[in-house]
């Protein structure tokens, strides 16, 4: 039987297209550099609006990868 351990990590992506998209853009990022990421939770997400409408989509979350043995 395989125990897994996890790390976590902090991240927060920004879009202008998406709170989606903002996810995305953290997740991708960070696998560049971060190998066996596993899970997220979005733990925080807002937006900065300009003339009325949203410009920035801003997403906090957590991820979670496994330990290498």
């Amino acid at each position: 039987m395989t125990h897994h351990v996890y790390k976590s990590l902090e991240l927060t992506g920004s879009s202008t297209e998406s709170s989606d998209d903002a996810i995305k853009t953290a997740i991708e990022r960070a696998s560049r550099t971060v190998r066996g990421i596993k899970w997220f939770e979005v733990t925080d997400q807002r937006g900065h609006v300009e003339n009325g409408k949203i410009a920035h989509w801003q997403v906090s979350l957590k991820i979670w990868f496994t330990l290498e043995e």
